[in-house]
Order: structure tokens, then C-alpha cells, then sequence
């Protein structure tokens, strides 16, 4: 397939299930690529001309310019191979290449400790928010994700993903057998058809929500704090990244999980140390 052909499927995609701001982030990459290897088969090209070509479209820019630049052209190859072409070599890959251009961002926030987050679900009194709180802290659920649920979906501990941000056709969402019964018992007390959502808000208000639960306990508390809680807790729980990055975050890329784990305040090494040799 060429390259040309294949942009075309992947921004077709997103226009349909992307933000306006992320279709112009990808459209202004892919333009250029398919300007210069629009009629070169996928399989032709080579991680030297995607370096060649990443140089020339971040020269004299910012290091969060370059690193979103080739986070566009990464997704994009992702989507080839997980959607196109499963034999497809994704020249982004390329050790040379993530290090030239995927700049590492240190965690901007601490990880929420568990009882913080234990104590926001607790106090949050409301079924329905505190389902959401659960869904996005113990499956590592993006708020979106949450939001587009419906019964038909949800089959004992899984949960089906349509259309997911990877762009694969699907992804599941494995939650804790609590979690699953009560979200089993809200669907059937609200009487929610197996086409109906599950929560029918709208992402601001849903964002509201997550924000007024942190205020309960005295932090300002965003959606993505809960799915990185998630994936930290586990990991630093004794689960291998592969299976933290694959399987609960449904990362394409070991690296991306690395940076998206918080961290560690001195308080939280201590208290490892002190579970490793007690």
C-alpha cells in the first residue's frame, strides 16, 4: 500500500473519532510526508528517510515541537501496522530516531498515593460518579472511554472499547471483579438498555465531577490523575511495565508507558526500601 493511500484511511479515521485540534496536528505531518514519500510503498520506507525527513520538519524548533511532531508520525505508523499491515516495520522504532526525537517530559504532578484515591471514591456519595471514579482509578479508563460504555459492552470483568484512541478496531478493559458487580447492579437499578450509555454526560460535566471529588479531599484532581494513579500502583505493585503498558494503560510502546509513570517523592522511596529488606 502507499503511503499516500494509507494517510488517507488514517485521517478519514480520525476525523471522524479525533478532536479538532489532534486531526490539524496530524494533518500538518502527514501532508508533508506524503508530500515527499506520498507514492512510495509503505514497506519501502527506511528509518533513513524518516530521519532525514523529521530533521527537516523540526529544524530550529522547540523540543515539544519536535517530540509532538513525531508523536504524530509514530501514531500513524502504529495505525498502519495495527490496522493495515500487521507485517508492517515501524521505522520509528528505530532507537536513533526515539532518541533524537521523543525528548522525555518529567511528570509534571506526584503520584496519587492509594488512600488518597481510596478516600475520593469513598466520599464520593453519588452511584453513578463513583462508578466513573472507579472505572478511571482501578481500569486505567480514559474519561472518553467511560463516557461511551454501553451494556452490550460490558461482558463479567471486561469491558469492550469501540474505535479506541489507538486506532485499533477494539481494545479491552479488564477491572476488578467489585467493580465489575457494581457496575453490573447500576445498569440493571437504572434499567439502562443494552444500546443506552451508561453515563450519559457530557465530557465537561464529567470533568467537573472528577475535579469536585478531589476537592473532597483537599486536592485539585484532573481525569488523567486517576488512569496514571492506576498504572503506577501497579506497577510499583509487583507487575511487570509489559503487562502495565500493554494491557492496562493499551500502550503501543513500552517507552511511552516509561514516561508516563510518575515520580517518586521521598516518603514513597522510604516506604520501598523499607518493603524490600523487612
Amino acid at each position: 500500500m502507499k503511503v499516500s493511500n494509507a494517510g488517507k484511511i488514517w485521517l478519514d479515521y480520525h476525523q471522524i473519532n479525533s478532536k479538532k485540534n489532534t486531526v490539524r496536528s496530524y494533518s500538518f505531518v502527514l501532508k508533508r510526508l506524503c508530500n515527499e514519500f506520498g507514492d512510495y510503498e509503505l514497506a519501502d520506507l527506511s528509518v533513513e528517510n524518516i530521519l532525514d525527513f523529521m530533521n527537516r520538519l523540526t529544524e530550529g524548533r522547540k523540543p515539544q515541537t519536535k517530540r509532538g511532531r513525531f508523536t504524530s508520525l509514530l501514531a500513524f505508523f502504529n495505525f498502519v501496522k495495527n490496522n493495515l499491515d500487521p507485517d508492517f516495520s515501524n521505522p520509528c522504532d528505530a532507537p536513533m530516531l526515539s532518541k533524537l526525537f521523543r525528548i522525555k517530559i518529567k511528570p509534571q504532578y506526584d503520584i496519587l498515593e492509594k488512600e488518597i484515591v481510596d478516600e475520593i471514591i469513598f466520599r464520593t456519595v453519588h452511584p453513578r460518579n463513583r462508578l466513573m471514579l472507579e472505572l478511571m482509578a482501578r481500569g486505567a479508563m480514559r474519561i472518553g472511554e467511560v463516557l461511551k460504555i454501553v451494556p452490550n459492552d460490558v461482558s463479567e470483568r471486561k469491558i469492550l472499547l469501540r474505535d479506541p484512541k489507538s486506532g485499533r478496531e477494539f481494545e479491552m478493559v479488564f477491572i476488578p471483579q467489585k467493580v465489575a458487580d457494581r457496575l453490573r447492579e447500576y445498569i440493571e437499578n437504572q434499567k439502562i438498555g443494552l444500546q443506552e450509555r451508561i453515563f450519559p454526560i457530557c465530557y465537561e460535566a464529567a470533568r467537573s465531577m472528577v475535579e469536585k471529588a478531589g476537592k473532597l479531599v483537599g486536592i485539585h484532581l484532573r481525569p488523567h490523575d486517576l488512569r496514571r494513579h492506576a498504572a503506577t500502583f501497579a506497577s510499583r505493585s509487583g507487575v511487570p511495565l509489559e503487562i502495565v503498558s500493554k494491557i492496562i494503560l493499551r500502550h503501543s510502546n513500552l517507552s511511552t508507558t516509561q514516561i508516563y509513570l510518575g515520580r517518586i517523592s521521598d516518603t514513597e522511596a522510604l516506604k520501598w526500601i523499607e518493603t524490600i529488606y523487612s
